[in-house]
């Protein structure tokens, strides 16, 4: 079905303004990285509780010379946590909320990044979709042009054939941009998490021009970007981690009292324990050391994350000021240019000073200089949302999570 038909009777083109509220709304990947940051939240919480006093009953000695016992009465046990694990827990777990909360700002920008990459192309789509039907009449008139050429002796068979094969690829170019554009929208609308109708799309590619300074991109990035402050913040919750470890060793108190009734003297009596764990052969040792381990090898991540950004910072800005040198060329020269030599010549054929041949010949390169213009645009767009964006992508993409493998996430209660 045309795309032209598709789009009759629609009066209210898609903004890019509103698919990025809408991919906000609905995009499920944000639900995820929310979810995360209370899963967090609940480790922090669960971290720093106190342990939960045990209450028991007692009755021994039953049946000293036939009584009911020597003691029979109730007990309560308390464990005093020492050298403030509860506290290094919590800090720990609210630091790694942080991650959380990075990871899902990260998350934010993939997604936009995204919906804002796919708008542009899918309005360049559909800009070469148009372009291709001109080319299209350009071909059909090449067609009748050789016919009637090939009627008064101006042409030979061969050249109706290839205008008819011309004319047959021009269709087929037709086909594969309509199909093109068809795929841009539907992933477009996948990545907004609603069903789109196939709508127009109102903002334009073109836009400010002025390069992007490398030295202030790269100076942001470094400093400002979610992927780096999510790993410092997953550094802090490592460093505190080695702390938390190490005051492990320390003892905690057990500290138990009892009331009952002695039967044996029919008194009332009270008993009270203190206890502790002494460690002499597990001192944690195990455990200090896989801490210190994973702050090791985290100081090593924030480094290659930097490493990595500066390096997909060179490619894509690469990319960005070729499209961009491109298209103010096109904008600048080449368009208007080709579009002043179609004028003249057209002008010179309403003269009777050149073949009609010589203007379609123009027409089309102009067409398809107007192509490689807009494909330029598109490029030059892409990469700006991402360098811009923090070099991020993959909105349907799972988010990170806070706790990459390899760290230390295997006892019951979170410590």
């Amino acid at each position: 079905i045309a795309i032209n038909e598709q789009l009759d009777g629609i009066n209210e083109p898609l903004t890019l303004d509103l698919l990025e509220a809408l991919a906000c709304q609905h995009n499920p990947t944000l639900l995820q990285a929310q979810g995360q940051i209370q899963g967090e939240l609940g480790k922090t919480i669960q971290a720093g509780l106190w342990p939960n006093p045990m209450v028991s009953y007692s009755q021994e000695l039953i049946g000293t010379e036939g009584s009911a016992g020597e003691f029979g009465g109730g007990i309560i046990q308390q464990r005093i946590v020492t050298g403030r694990k509860l506290d290094l827990s919590r800090a720990k777990y609210l630091a790694m909320t942080r991650v959380a909360e990075w990871h899902a700002l990260e998350q934010q920008y993939r997604v936009l990044n995204d919906v804002r990459k796919f708008y542009f192309r899918t309005r360049g789509e559909y800009e070469l979709v148009q372009l291709q039907r001109e080319l299209l009449k350009n071909a059909e008139d090449k067609v009748l042009t050789a016919r009637e050429q090939y009627n008064v002796g101006q042409a030979t068979g061969v050249d109706v054939h290839m205008a008819n094969v011309a004319l047959q690829q021009a269709r087929l170019e037709l086909l594969q941009r309509e199909n093109d554009y068809h795929r841009s929208f539907e992933e477009l609308s996948a990545l907004v998490g609603v069903d789109l109708q196939l709508s127009p799309l109102a903002t334009p590619i073109e836009g400010d021009m002025t390069p992007i300074d490398y030295q202030e991109v790269l100076s942001r990035l470094l400093t400002e970007s979610p992927q780096i402050r999510a790993a410092h913040h997953k550094l802090e919750s490592d460093r505190i981690t080695v702390r938390r470890e190490t005051v492990q060793p320390i003892p905690d108190l057990i500290i138990e009292g009892a009331v009952g009734r002695n039967y044996a003297s029919s008194d009332s009596v009270a008993s009270a324990r203190i206890g502790l764990e002494l460690p002499i052969f597990d001192w944690n040792q195990g455990t200090i050391r896989q801490a210190e381990a994973d702050y090791a090898r985290q100081q090593g991540e924030v480094r290659r994350i930097e490493l990595n950004l500066k390096r997909e910072l060179a490619h894509v800005y690469r990319d960005y000021l070729t499209a961009l040198q491109h298209a103010k060329n096109y904008a600048d020269v080449i368009i208007p240019e080709t579009a002043a030599a179609y004028e003249l010549q057209l002008l010179a054929y309403q003269q009777d000073r050149i073949a009609w041949p010589e203007v379609l010949h123009t027409q089309e390169e102009y067409f398809k200089f107007r192509s490689e213009y807009i494909n330029h645009l598109v490029a030059w767009r892409e990469a700006e949302v991402l360098i811009i964006g923090y070099l991020l992508d993959g909105g349907l993409k799972t988010p990170p999570t806070p706790l990459p493998a390899g760290h230390i996430n295997a006892v019951a209660k979170p410590r």
